[in-house]
């Protein structure tokens, strides 16, 4: 099938089935296409949708957002996960308000954190209409399938390749659509699991088809055994049922959000409380949770401690304070974190 044929079959069938009612293809901006494209990188549109609704509400342009302190931002960005991605948004926004503009170029886009190769294409190509490859986790099963691609696409020559015959399909008219087209195609039809191969505008070509293994692609990738982090968490209130919360370093696993203090040991969390003159009324040790990341699992055990005293010990740099229960639904906070304050501490 030549790229034209490609492209038209495509099209064709967006025309007919494509998505055309999602929140941000309403009122097309460059912010609007880069803020969804951001969300949805790794993430569901049924789950992106809410939090692009909220995001838009509360930071409707580039400006909003640069203005905003970096702690509205991961609030609402809470329970959306791979939170580099709203810290990188927020950095790249002051700087696109800096420079006065909204950057339409390659190299201006890859300069700004965050922003890799597929994203800044699909920016460049459903907001100014330029043609530009993408080659999200949607468009990679379309191709891997339609050419019967071996290899895992996270693999370097594999990636490359796709690259190409990314770059070799996409048309120079009706860019935009055409984006929007491939990228609903893998979302809708050629899905993961269970593709709808008879609704296929490809499937008379695809290689993968034709020869009855389609499950076979993408080639999953090599697995592993995720390594186990333990740690306690400690869920401490005081005399005037405040909550103490700390700041997370700026960057790594949950960077920049506030979590609850961590330990090595209950007993760790005990003599901690000791150090600190900390008179514990009650407590209560919870059964251990799992959550996982990408790249290991957090087996944390939470420790509930009431104390009955004034606690004035004071926290170094503001990376550690007391919250009042009303305050806590402002914060940003990881997604395990406010389960556990909302089972415990009444918040919304």
């Amino acid at each position: 099938m030549s790229p034209t044929a490609f492209q038209q079959n495509i099209l064709a069938w967006f025309d007919q089935h494509g998505r055309k009612d999602l929140p941000w293809q309403q009122d097309l901006t460059p912010y609007r296409v880069w803020l969804s494209e951001t969300m949805l990188q790794q993430t569901q549109v049924a789950t992106v949708i809410p939090y692009f609704n909220a995001f838009i509400e509360k930071f409707p342009d580039i400006e909003s957002l640069a203005n905003a302190p970096v702690d509205e931002v991961l609030h609402l960005w809470s329970g959306l996960g791979y939170y580099a991605r709203a810290r990188n948004l927020h950095k790249a926004a002051q700087l696109i308000a800096e420079r006065g503009r909204f950057p339409d170029t390659l190299d201006e886009l890859l300069a700004l954190p965050g922003i890799g190769l597929s994203t800044a294409g699909a920016i460049l190509s459903i907001a100014f209409n330029k043609s530009q490859p993408i080659l999200d986790g949607n468009v990679k099963r379309v191709l891997t399938r339609f050419k019967a691609i071996s290899g895992w696409p996270g693999n370097s020559a594999v990636n490359k390749e796709l690259w190409a015959i990314s770059a070799h399909l996409t048309p120079i008219g009706r860019v935009a659509d055409y984006t929007q087209a491939i990228m609903d195609l893998g979302a809708t039809v050629c899905t993961r699991s269970k593709p709808d191969c008879g609704a296929c505008p490809l499937n008379a070509r695809c290689l993968a088809r034709l020869a009855g293994n389609v499950s076979a692609f993408p080639t999953p990738k090599p697995a592993k055994i995720l390594p186990i982090k333990r740690l306690t968490l400690l869920l401490l209130s005081d005399a005037d049922k405040r909550i103490l919360l700390e700041k997370r370093p700026p960057t790594g696993i949950w960077g920049g959000l506030w979590s609850l203090p961590e330990f090595d040991s209950i007993t760790a969390a005990h003599d901690w409380c000791l150090t600190k003159n900390i008179h514990i009324a009650d407590q209560q040790t919870l059964a251990a949770r799992r959550h996982t990341f990408s790249h290991f699992h957090l087996d944390y055990t939470p420790l509930l401690v009431q104390a009955d005293n004034p606690i004035n010990f004071v926290m170094e740099a503001n990376q550690a304070l007391w919250y009042k229960v009303e305050q806590l639904n402002k914060l940003g906070l990881a997604a395990p974190i406010k389960l556990l304050l909302k089972s415990h501490t009444g918040i919304k």
